[in-house]
């Protein structure tokens, strides 16, 4: 879908996490994993207010950390198969677009554990055209350590400009990116710690997608909501489906992307499921050209 077609929407999803609340609450995450049932309740009900709301979304993004077993540990191939098993129930005219996590790939990729993902869930990196507007899916890890893989963390690099490139020549309305980890969680300059990518590499990463005219990055990882601005681009994190580490609601966002801009709002899982959307984003939606 190359061409605008009007005004549309999707929706926006992170850290479903199966296994992160025990593990939290037990102040054990590296073992305490071996319960998921209450993530497993979030994630249904994720998906059952999707799929009532009506004009249907053009997609349901998973910005990473699907299930809290690291790759190799011994739970983790339950727990995917435990999200598969809710997200199947997925309304099928609502594709499921993922983007890798920590907990997907290990802090510390290797070849490896990318394969492993990219076998169960579809590639680390990808792009996808909708109405006119250019998405990018990226695979964070990468950047924040691809010590065990230098030569993806090149490929993905040399790919990236590429996709650029093709977006500059195709007028694209919008590019907007997805990936895990935030490149800042409010401020372009605040320091670096786990919840955001590293000074250096963060700076070449905004200066390239600001000189690309990338509208917006939306991520997850930090189990809160936050977000700012640098030069235009706008970082958006949005808080988990699953396990909370602040003040926020198990939620999901909702995303409206118009000629001119790209305008969205988190809603907790509960309000999404029992009032749907507000008219104001809803009026958005309706104004067809």
């Amino acid at each position: 879908e190359y061409q605008w077609k009007g005004p549309f929407y999707f929706i926006q999803g992170a850290d479903p996490q199966f296994g992160l609340m025990k593990a939290w609450t037990h102040g054990d995450t590296n073992n305490g994993d071996d319960e998921w049932g209450e993530e497993i309740k979030l994630a249904e009900q994720a998906v059952q207010a999707i799929n009532k709301l009506n004009p249907k979304p053009k997609f349901f993004v998973l910005c990473g950390d699907l299930v809290h077993g690291m790759p190799g540990s011994r739970w983790k191939k339950n727990q995917e198969q435990d999200l598969k098993d809710v997200l199947k129930n997925t309304d099928q005219d609502i594709p499921l677009v993922f983007v890798s996590g920590n907990h997907d790939i290990g802090n510390t990729p290797t070849r490896e554990t990318i394969d492993d993902y990219c076998k169960n869930w579809g590639d680390d990196y990808f792009s996808f055209w909708v109405g006119g507007v250019f998405f990018l899916v990226l695979n964070s890890q990468l950047y924040f350590d691809s010590s065990k893989c230098p030569e993806l963390r090149q490929a993905q690099d040399a790919w990236l400009d590429e996709q650029l490139a093709v977006a500059a020549n195709q007028k694209c309305k919008h590019i907007i990116v997805f990936q895990h980890i935030p490149l800042f969680l409010s401020k372009p300059d605040e320091d670096h710690d786990y919840f955001n990518l590293d000074k250096s590499v963060r700076q070449e990463i905004m200066e390239k997608f600001h000189k690309a005219g990338i509208r917006a990055v939306f991520s997850g990882h930090y189990h809160r909501n936050a977000g700012g601005s640098y030069k235009g681009l706008e970082m958006v994190v949005s808080s988990a489906i699953g396990c909370q580490l602040g003040q926020d609601t198990h939620g999901l966002r909702v995303v409206v992307v118009t000629e001119e801009k790209v305008v969205h709002r988190y809603y907790s899982l509960t309000e999404l499921g029992s009032h749907g959307i507000e008219k104001e984003l809803l009026d958005m939606l309706a104004k067809q050209k």
